[in-house]
């Protein structure tokens, strides 16, 4: 009988030529995974305010940054054909470091609203790309009892480079500030040049520390004609999986589950860092950093533990209709807020608490319903194309958001996002999900 330790087992896998401990790379990977994704979609977004852009611009510019997790399934294939997935790592490592250098580099130029947009474009086309190819490094060096062992701790330092993110970065810009007299580009600059350097460090390193698998490889009898026939048939395995109407309704909820989400994610920021005067909160860099970027955080991480420990408990079918209402219904706390022009930062947070924690508990039915929807061949490229369908959900709301916030206020444009709530629980109605799905199997 083996009892030896599960932590002990995985600390000690040999990992290619070398022996080296999955504790080594994994945080550190998906820490690096993590980061470039909440730069390019919040990051900015309070950058671009504070660097005097209006939320109708703000909101469309920064929405077309998200286009790269979109499409990111048509390249797929060629990070599987070319090179190795530690080459494509390392690769990608490399230019994101280049990319933060340049939106640094550019900030202080005349042209520099073009020069920073080309170089977060470039940050979210290597950031998609790096996500493809550490996931499947992750899947060839370590095996399948190391891989369920270390999901955690992936998931885990992923969302710690979200808290840094919105948590740290955003107070760091906003004590550069005060300390350059409100010279926003400059500040900026400076926090973007460290943020490079972070980033070549952790090129360095991992260059240094990722073994190469064994199974790692390239495949030299794989031509670009077999990667294009065989997307055509993943493509159509997937539009195919059920009857049209059915197929129809599936597509329509992936797209407009999170309509209402997709309409505050931007212009949630901007409200709460926005003074009284524009009918925002008037938050300081700290405060926003505590209120959304640590506190809020910690609710969407409760949120969808809960919803996971739920589902995994009685099926997604049974909890579906109240993680419904749970994603939706505490966007009322904006409704509040926006009236009331609290300043009690604790009340805020509260507030924002509530808000995430309900969001964690819906987006639970989001991803089972993916992972349901994904089942049977092709289900990890199927999975890949319905995220596409999401993150396009939310892109294409999001870039006509700021416009309206501008047309009707913020008091107004909140209470229009809990009117289209509605649109939630309409998509959600004419799906089908078996009960047993997701409900912990009795032996």
């Amino acid at each position: 009988m083996n009892n030896q330790n599960p932590s002990e087992s995985v600390n000690q896998v040999p990992t290619g030529s070398k022996h080296v401990t999955p504790w080594a790379w994994v945080p550190t990977l998906y820490f690096a995974e993590g980061l470039p994704n909440v730069i390019v979609m919040t990051v900015a977004v309070v950058m671009y305010m504070q660097l005097g852009m209006s939320d109708t611009d703000i909101a469309l510019y920064t929405s077309w940054l998200g286009l790269p997790w979109v499409i990111k399934p048509l390249w797929s294939p060629f990070v599987d054909l070319y090179k190795t997935k530690r080459w494509w790592v390392l690769a990608m490592q490399m230019l994101l470091g280049s990319s933060l250098a340049g939106v640094a580099f550019t900030l202080n130029a005349s042209f520099w609203f073009q020069g920073t947009m080309f170089f977060f474009f470039l940050m979210a086309f290597s950031s998609a790309t790096h996500d493809i190819a550490a996931d499947g490094y992750y899947m060839l060096e370590l095996d399948s009892h190391a891989q369920a062992w270390f999901v955690g701790i992936r998931n885990t330092f992923y969302r710690i480079a979200v808290i840094i993110g919105k948590g740290v970065l955003v107070p760091v810009a906003g004590i550069l500030q005060v300390m350059y007299r409100n010279q926003n580009a400059y500040s900026w600059s400076l926090v973007f040049y460290g943020l490079a350097g972070i980033f070549i460090a952790i090129w360095l390193y991992h260059g240094f520390i990722m073994p190469k698998a064994d199974d790692d490889i390239e495949n030299d009898n794989v031509s670009l004609s077999m990667v294009g026939n065989g997307l055509k048939r993943m493509f159509i395995a997937y539009f195919t999986k059920l009857p049209w109407k059915k197929m129809v309704f599936a597509l329509i909820f992936l797209m407009f589950y999170r309509f209402p989400e997709a309409m505050l994610t931007k212009m949630t920021d901007t409200f709460l860092l926005r003074p009284n005067s524009e009918g925002g909160l008037g938050l300081a860099p700290m405060d926003y950093g505590l209120a959304n970027g640590t506190v809020g955080l910690i609710g969407l991480l409760l949120g969808g533990i809960v919803g996971g420990m739920l589902a995994s408990r009685d099926g997604l079918k049974h909890w579906l209709w109240p993680f419904v209402c749970a994603i939706t219904l505490p966007d009322i706390v904006y409704v509040y807020m926006s009236y009331a022009l609290p300043d009690n930062l604790w009340f805020i947070s509260t507030c924002l608490f509530i808000e995430q924690f309900g969001y964690g508990l819906g987006f639970t039915a989001l991803t089972l319903y993916m992972l349901y929807f994904s089942q049977g061949r092709y289900k990890t490229s199927h999975y890949a194309i319905c995220t596409g369908i999401t993150y396009l959900g939310l892109m294409l709301p999001g870039m006509v958001s700021g416009w309206l916030k501008d047309m009707m206020g913020y008091r107004s444009f909140f209470i229009l996002v809990m009117f289209l709530c509605i649109i939630t629980f309409v998509v959600t109605w004419f799906i089908e999900i078996d009960p047993e799905f997701g409900k912990k199997r009795k032996d």
